[in-house]
């Protein structure tokens, strides 16, 4: 039987509340065809783009026409990018999506909306929705805190418009900084990225919409830094630095949704990898949620892995693995993936265990519920007249965009400050670069403008971008601006360095404004698809740089970008240098704060800044050989390290102690640390614990984050930081694969970078050597207490 021969069932026992959401998909996976179950497993993407210029890899070649009059009849699991996919005033698409839902139900046997999911990596990716600024500036915040806060506000307004499941946020730890994708990462340090992106889960999930971890995993760890291609990676950077961001998320988040990484680990691809996704996910780590497919990934394990002959068996083998649900739209899942398991060459099992975790989903959102309603809160009772509603749902708020002001303040990185700033009233400026004019340099690839509206420029952008210059002539009102660009972001073009550098020595200051420009696959310098082949900046900005510095004129490099990038003599000769990560609608502002001296900096550089810019992959979690040696030429030492950042106020750091020398296997100990401010003015302080671990077993990293806090200290303020740091802190992948706390002597390390370490505290580990499981501890308990 077929779901258009079988009579409509207007009630069920599904829709019984009183019954548990157990009992209720029982019953209703007993009455579906197979047809009716494998729909609620797909997606659909309407009204994507055929045209070449892609918003996800290979969607000119995977995208076919849908016909929804002959495909929701047997229902539908999920919407793609209702809101994300073309500009659309938010009530209206809220309308569209309400009047989507209404016909979804409407079709199929048992009254089953979609579940609609959006992109929301530096906020909710739609027309008019604030832009937030990028993850690798939620890195240099140090503040899960606030990066909570965001997750909070972005998922109130995707909920408030009908969105369900937000993709977000990437738990990624960068590995090759030439990546493309670095800028929508949170750092270099598995612990901060754990940290931080579990507090933006908290966030997202508070608010009823479901969040997703991605990419699960070795995603960033590609040979060469080159999108999509092959990972091969040792088990112990696996499960030391890869896997323990998504660990601890799956812990600590209450997080519901997990997407695979495209790529493949060892020569297995992770849509189809068993061992990643059932029996690691599920069976050790306890997650019962859904698992979606990164968009065309199963199809992917035909037509780009080879690792399957057909679309069937990439179905199979995803649904063997751990996938539930096919995204962007329905490729593989299709009529001959239906007919292979009613003539029994699939196992219908395999369907069948997927669909429950589906349905358990649609129920925990009260999809199933008999009230079910498809009338979103933002509409509320207005009615669904387009034109009615249109222009009344703000998802730009001035909350929202107060939030996003301040994430950009604390993530702007002050890097190098030889006294030039704050800026004193200067006269005469000299603004010069690139980016001084580009309303879009704030924002990531995944920001609704980059992504989307920059194939729509007859429509507005949708929310204020005031760029650099205008932040900057606001900020610096009596001061006369001079803008020269100097040369575009990757053209490579000279024509315009004779009149930047006239403008530079006429000046009694230059702010150069350099940095990226986000795209996708190959349309721009960083983003999904826009890898680099070395960290020089794009372009002829290094030569624009070095023109600029040899004038003498002071010259403070202002950087909105998406990865770091090699700054030459500039690390060293530059007056002064301020780097920003894509920081947001409210970022060239945050700069200008910073530049002024209205805002103290105190973020903290997430990732290295390199020295040299072919010594990748390298970041700071590097072994002794990873290290300068004397038997390589090339020398992978940053010119600025982890965790580094600057602002105008100082800080004294005394009074270290410890409640003992040592530390057994199974035990803690607590190291404490005085901190004041000794300026004149309040600022925040990052205080980071490493561990430093002379020998072992395997090779280790030379220094590892375990810890931090940041703290805000008014002037003369002195406060007590203790942490007390569990003996689990200190394991590692042993030599048989197992986690252990091994034996021997260390150094529990306070630094104000990786590379600036304050007071290191020696530590003894007793007693015999002690295997872990996935239930140890992963975090030290840290108090502050005044003084």
């Amino acid at each position: 039987m077929t779901a258009t021969d079988a009579t409509r069932i207007t009630a069920g026992p599904w829709n019984d509340s009183t019954l548990s959401l157990e009992e209720r998909v029982s019953a209703l996976i007993a009455e579906m065809t197979t047809e009716e179950k494998v729909s609620q497993l797909y997606g659909v993407w309407v009204g994507a783009s055929a045209d070449g210029e892609d918003v996800a890899p290979h969607q000119h070649d995977m995208s076919e026409e849908i016909d929804l009059d002959n495909l929701l009849p047997t229902g539908l699991g999920q919407l793609t990018r209702p809101f994300g996919t073309a500009p659309v005033d938010p009530a209206v698409g809220a309308v569209a999506l309400m009047r989507a839902q209404q016909r979804i139900a409407s079709a199929n046997r048992f009254g089953i909306p979609a579940l609609a999911h959006e992109e929301c990596l530096a906020g909710f990716a739609t027309w008019g929705a604030t832009a937030y600024p990028v993850p690798l500036s939620w890195g240099a915040t140090f503040d899960p805190d606030l990066i909570r806060e965001m997750g909070s506000r972005i998922g109130a307004d995707m909920r408030s418009v009908g969105v369900h499941q937000g993709l977000a946020p990437v738990l990624d730890v960068v590995r090759d900084a030439r990546w493309g994708r670095v800028e929508e990462t949170i750092g270099e340090d598995p612990y901060l990225v754990g940290t931080t992106a579990t507090a933006y889960i908290q966030g997202v999930e508070s608010t009823g919409v479901v969040a997703t971890l991605k990419h699960f995993v070795g995603y960033s760890a590609s040979r060469a830094g080159r999108n999509l291609a092959p990972v091969a990676v040792g088990r112990r950077e696996l499960a030391d630095v890869l896997l323990p961001p998504f660990e601890m998320a799956i812990r600590e988040s209450g997080v519901r949704s997990v997407m695979n990484a495209y790529t493949d680990l060892d020569g297995v691809p992770t849509a189809a990898d068993e061992s990643l996704l059932t029996e690691l996910l599920r069976k050790v780590w306890g997650f019962d949620g859904t698992v979606v497919a990164d968009y065309f990934s199963i199809a992917f394990l035909r037509d780009l892995h080879h690792s399957v002959a057909d679309y069937t068996a990439a179905a199979e083998a995803a649904l063997r693995a751990g996938i539930d649900v096919e995204l962007p739209t329905v490729k593989t899942f299709g009529a001959a993936f239906v007919r292979a398991i009613e003539e029994g060459t699939v196992d219908v099992a395999l369907v069948d265990r997927a669909l429950r975790r589906v349905l358990v989903q649609k129920g925990q959102l009260g999809l199933l519920d008999a009230d079910w309603s498809p009338v979103p809160s933002a509409l509320g009772s207005q009615g669904d007249a387009p034109e009615d509603v249109r222009g009344t749902v703000d998802l730009d708020s001035v909350g929202n965009r107060d939030l996003a002001r301040r994430i950009a303040e604390q993530a702007v990185v002050l890097v190098r400050n030889d006294g030039v700033l704050p800026l004193a009233e200067p006269r005469t400026v000299a603004l010069i670069g690139p980016t001084a004019e580009d309303p879009l340099a704030v924002l990531g690839c995944y920001s609704f403008p980059a992504h989307v509206g920059v194939r729509h420029p007859e429509i507005p952008w949708g929310i204020e971008l005031p760029t650099l210059r205008e932040a900057l002539e606001e900020e610096f009102a009596d001061a006369a601006f001079v803008v020269e660009h100097g040369t575009s972001i990757d053209g490579g073009e000279r024509d315009g360095f004779d009149a930047a550098v006239s403008a530079a020595r006429e000046a009694d200051v230059v702010i150069l404004a350099l940095g990226d420009r986000a795209g996708l696959f190959g349309r721009g310098t960083s983003g999904e698809g826009c890898d680099a082949a070395s960290l020089d900046l794009p372009g002829a900005q290094a030569q624009l740089l070095e023109a600029v510095l040899d004038t003498g004129t002071p010259t403070v490099v202002t950087l909105l970008s998406g990865r770091p990038y090699a700054l030459g003599r500039a690390a060293t000769d530059a007056a002064a240098i301020v780097q920003t990560f894509f920081p947001g609608e409210e970022g060239t502002r945050a700069i200008a704060g910073v530049l002024s001296g209205r805002v103290n900096p105190s973020g903290r550089l997430p990732v290295s800044i390199p020295k040299d810019p072919g010594a990748q992959p390298s970041t700071y979690l590097a072994s002794p050989l990873a290290r300068r040696t004397e038997v390589s030429n090339i020398d992978p030492t940053a010119a600025f390290p982890f965790g580094h950042g600057i602002g105008y106020t100082t800080f004294e750091w005394d009074g270290v102690s410890s409640s003992g020398d040592s530390l057994a296997t199974d035990g803690s100990v607590s190291v404490s640390i005085t901190v004041a401010n000794t300026g004149s003015r309040a600022g925040a302080e990052v205080v980071q614990l490493y561990l430093h671990d002379p020998v072992t077993s395997v090779v280790q990293p030379v220094r590892r984050l375990i810890a931090y806090r940041r703290l805000t200290l008014q002037p003369g303020e002195r406060v007590r930081a203790s942490f007390t740091v569990p003996a689990d802190l200190t394991s590692f992948t042993g030599i048989a694969g197992d986690r252990i706390v091994e034996p021997g002597e260390l150094a529990l390390e306070f630094g104000r970078s990786s590379a600036d370490i304050v007071a290191s505290v020696p530590m003894t580990v007793t007693g015999d050597t002690r295997v872990l499981d996935h239930t140890r501890r992963l975090h030290a308990e840290v108090t502050v207490s005044g003084e």
